[in-house]
């Protein structure tokens, strides 16, 4: 049974999850607080991405020699395999805690177990503590790993009556700055972006985060279909070409790299592949305040003929950003 200590104990390690900002990467934001045997924190720690400490060592690091004997609460159940870093199971054990509380049972085949390995070491457990929360701050990554692909965001920039370039081709700045910007801050969350050859061949995007500020690590720009990419083009040497049309084995070879999130910024075509596939968690749609008649849609023909089987999203946000409109919404499943 867990103490009010230590549920107070994971809001603050909650916190200190969230307060990270979006980690991408293979791992998750991680909180932990380290109790002595009076239920006084001793010690906190957060994980900063892959390759880095996780939570708990961080904690434990930070509480020295009193972490004997202490509880440790955490956020995500510890791992139990060695990656980048080594287990935190181990970590745990030498540090001599008695107590392990944490919230989300680890989704990841490879690093679950955590908690069995702990109790035959003699150290009590207890997980469940507010799971639902835990879960919540890495909706994205848990849902990824989870089902084995990576969280889709189907990124669109239409005009009023879902154009996303005129019948001559033209598409540049379709949106306003605020709203180019706001994509951008996207991109920097996700950790691929992907386009069709298509794309590719006519626009030459740089498919990059383009922030004054901006100093993590670009995502990678993945390239999709069978056509072969000259090698000016920009995303030639930077990015990923799978020879597909078959959004499954794109997301496939993504998730085999440890791609968690990937932005689907392409045109009509792969955006109607996506969809068609069911394989859309995520719609970012900016909507600017014009309307062309014709043009090219924003999605292609994806086999729908009656309204009974239209697509259902849930609108989660919807913002100016600019002269033009932010519409966030969820693909709503079957249960």
């Amino acid at each position: 049974m867990t103490s009010s200590a230590e549920l107070a104990a994971m809001e603050r390690a909650l916190r200190l999850a969230a307060a990270v900002g979006t980690l991408r990467g293979p791992n998750p934001r991680v909180g932990c607080v380290i109790l002595d045997s009076t239920d006084t924190v001793i010690a906190e720690g957060a994980h900063l991405g892959a390759g880095s400490d996780h939570a708990e060592v961080v904690a434990l690091n930070a509480a020295g020699p009193a972490a004997e004997g202490a509880t440790a609460v955490v956020t995500l159940e510890p791992c139990n395999h060695t990656g980048r870093t080594g287990p935190c199971v181990e970590a745990l054990i030498s540090a001599g805690v008695s107590r392990v509380v944490f919230g989300q049972s680890d989704p990841h085949s490879v690093a679950q177990g955590g908690a069995t390995a702990l109790q035959a070491a003699g150290i009590f457990v207890e997980g469940g503590l507010l799971a639902d929360q835990c879960i919540a701050i890495n909706a994205r990554w848990s849902t990824a790993v989870h089902r084995g692909w990576p969280w889709v965001i189907w990124k669109v920039a239409a005009t009023l009556d879902g154009r996303i370039s005129a019948s001559d081709g033209t598409a540049t700045w379709i949106t306003g700055e605020e709203a180019r910007m706001d994509v951008h801050r996207l991109r920097a969350e996700v950790d691929a972006v992907l386009v069709g050859t298509s794309t590719v061949i006519s626009d030459n995007p740089q498919l990059n985060v383009r922030l004054p500020d901006f100093e993590g690590a670009q995502p990678l720009p993945v390239v999709m279909g069978l056509r072969d990419v000259p090698e000016s083009r920009v995303v030639s040497s930077t990015g990923l070409h799978v020879r597909t049309r078959d959004p499954h084995e794109v997301l496939r070879v993504l998730h085999e790299r440890e791609i968690r999130t990937l932005m689907v910024e392409g045109g009509a075509t792969v955006a109607a592949a996506f969809v068609q596939a069911g394989l859309v968690d995520e719609v970012r749609w900016y909507v600017a305040p014009a309307v062309l008649g014709t043009g090219t849609p924003a999605i292609g023909d994806f086999g729908i003929s009656t309204l009974s089987d239209r697509v259902a999203l849930r609108i989660s946000n919807v913002q100016m950003c600019g002269a033009d409109v932010r519409i966030d919404a969820y693909v709503v499943r079957e249960a």
